[in-house]
């Protein structure tokens, strides 16, 4: 693992940044292939529209991606994160007139999955956390993350690779680190996520994919018996890129369902360094 905190080859900040102490920032996570991130203009938009939301000053994206190519090296395969605080700043919630955001890019090797995962599937399992409505940081991936990391702590069997999430009125949202796609009768389906849940960027991939070869794809309010219903679902991410769920909580799906050139061409998209 390597840092770089503001241009800077360190491993420490500051005890008073309101990253640290409030969740108050965001962050990216993309896979490098060829010595290069993936999706780069596309986490950036986001990046930079999250920040935007969120009023924090947003980093140069030139800077950031010298800083990232910096970090990178030699590597030809890994993973880079970047993580954009509000910066320093006193005590109470109340954001400093004039803050001076804190940029952190990180490498870190990249776990390598199992061919099965995408040739039969992974098994995934409902989780009893639940997401709490909150439409101002909807779609965003800001740094609270505690939903996440207590759903995710409610299952320690290595059979089970992901935990879908729903919010208060019981619709289902996400994974733990995913985004959700449900198939029926030739079309897509993925989850309203205006009130909670994170907006992906290999989402926004699979969506686009779909459109281009002519798979309807819709975003509505998804229920446990959609799911139960549904002729195959999938997951997406920017490392993993796209997962066929093969069995939830002792429901089985066919894989098959799957439109191949679809698989194929979202998987070409999702490592590819646009």
């Amino acid at each position: 693992m390597r840092l770089l905190i503001n241009g800077k080859t360190e491993t420490q900040i500051s005890a008073t940044d309101r990253g640290l102490q409030y969740g108050d920032g965001l962050f990216e996570t993309m896979t490098v292939r060829d010595g290069r991130p993936c999706l780069w203009h596309q986490h950036m938009e986001r990046l930079q529209s999250g920040c935007h939301r969120l009023n924090i000053p947003a980093p140069d994206s030139s800077v950031l991606y010298d800083e990232v190519r910096q970090e990178i090296g030699v590597a030809n395969h890994g993973v880079i994160k970047v993580i954009v605080t509000r910066g320093p700043g006193g005590r109470g919630y109340t954001p400093q007139s004039e803050s001076i955001s804190t940029r952190i890019v990180n490498w870190s090797e990249m776990q390598e999955y199992p061919a099965e995962y995408y040739q039969k599937g992974i098994v995934a399992r409902l989780c009893s956390t639940r997401l709490g409505w909150n439409p101002t940081l909807a779609g965003i991936k800001h740094l609270n993350r505690l939903e996440q990391v207590m759903a995710r702590s409610e299952w320690n069997d290595p059979s089970i690779q992901e935990g879908l999430m729903m919010d208060s009125a019981s619709y289902v949202i996400e994974g733990t680190f995913s985004n959700l796609f449900v198939m029926q009768n030739g079309r897509l389906v993925t989850p309203d996520l205006s009130r909670c849940g994170v907006a992906g960027v290999m989402q926004g991939v699979v969506m686009r994919t779909a459109e281009k070869l002519g798979v309807p794809v819709t975003v509505d309010n998804i229920s446990v018996q959609d799911l139960w219903s549904a002729d195959a679902l999938f997951v997406t991410n920017s490392l993993i890129g796209l997962w066929p769920v093969r069995e939830l909580s002792g429901h089985e799906f066919s894989i098959d369902v799957i439109p191949e050139i679809l698989t194929t061409t979202v998987m070409s998209e999702a490592f590819n360094h646009e």
